[in-house]
């Protein structure tokens, strides 16, 4: 189709889809008039229209000189219609289809963005938000130049937010738990205090500069404490011993935490049991 045929097209169309006539493009066999009122229906914001629209005409589209727009099209008329799931397939077989295309970059970025819309909140599985994260990795790295690579970046420390909130849900859920439903070695001091300080030192490790550091420390602290509190007499003097070296690390660290009131009862109760460690 010239240009001049789809621009009368497009003119004549204005004027019929305005009208309602949205049953009689389904059942139109004309590709050129569809694609045609699908660009109206999009254009319109009616973004269902659009997709059901496009969907139809694609792979008819697939090898002409629309053939790009129209699949990109069609995966930002499911973006826009909030058909994240079906926005995400579209894009991505749009820059795997097109690695060097027209529209491929923001493509790319789009699917970053559909996977993204689709994150659950913190306390839920986060395997979603991985895979956004990912995509927009991929983005930064093929297009390191692009206009989009702050507001990529901006995207990635979001969800990497929302991960360590989800680690530190984890940490504390253990924490909270303790020794409840049998989930400690008999008078050992409970296996979620464990848990809970491996999870805490991993998120600490994996992501160093977060602002939730200073509430993984203290939870920490709190569940050595409460590990020596609860151990067998054999290993007591030990994690007392452990509990006070990482008061001195918190205060090192949190000179002026809020949580010192709370992390020095603490250490007085374990300097009672280990003495010695606090001696210079």
């Amino acid at each position: 189709m010239s240009r001049l045929i789809y621009i009368l097209v497009l003119s004549v169309l204005t004027l019929f889809v305005s009208c309602g006539n949205y049953n009689k493009v389904l059942k139109s066999t004309d590709v050129d008039f569809k694609f045609a009122a699908a660009k109206e229906y999009y254009a319109k914001g009616q973004y269902n229209r659009a997709a059901t629209i496009l969907q139809m005409i694609v792979t008819s589209l697939k090898g002409t000189e629309y053939g790009q727009e129209s699949l990109f099209l069609l995966g930002m008329s499911h973006f826009k219609a909030e058909n994240y799931e079906a926005a995400t397939a579209v894009f991505r077989k749009f820059y795997q289809s097109y690695p060097k295309g027209e529209y491929t970059e923001e493509a790319r970025f789009h699917t970053a963005l559909s996977l993204m819309a689709e994150i659950p909140e913190p306390k839920l599985d986060q395997s979603a938000t991985y895979e956004a994260i990912t995509e927009f990795q991929n983005f930064v790295e093929v297009y390191p130049n692009s206009v989009r690579r702050e507001e990529a970046m901006a995207h990635i420390y979001y969800m990497e937010d929302v991960l360590v909130e989800k680690e530190y849900l984890s940490a504390k859920l253990y924490y909270d738990l303790g020794d409840y439903f049998g989930n400690c070695n008999s008078g050992d001091g409970g296996s979620n205090y464990q848990a809970c300080i491996i999870t805490a030192e991993n998120a600490i490790r994996d992501y160093p500069y977060t602002a939730l550091r200073e509430k993984f420390a203290i939870l920490i602290l709190k569940a050595k404490f409460e590990l020596a509190e609860k151990s067998i007499e054999a290993k007591k003097l030990e994690r007392y011993h452990n509990a006070i070296d990482e008061y001195y690390g918190f205060t090192n660290e949190y000179p002026e935490s809020t949580f010192m009131q709370e992390a020095t009862k603490m250490y007085e109760k374990a300097r009672k049991y280990a003495p010695a460690e606090t001696e210079n």
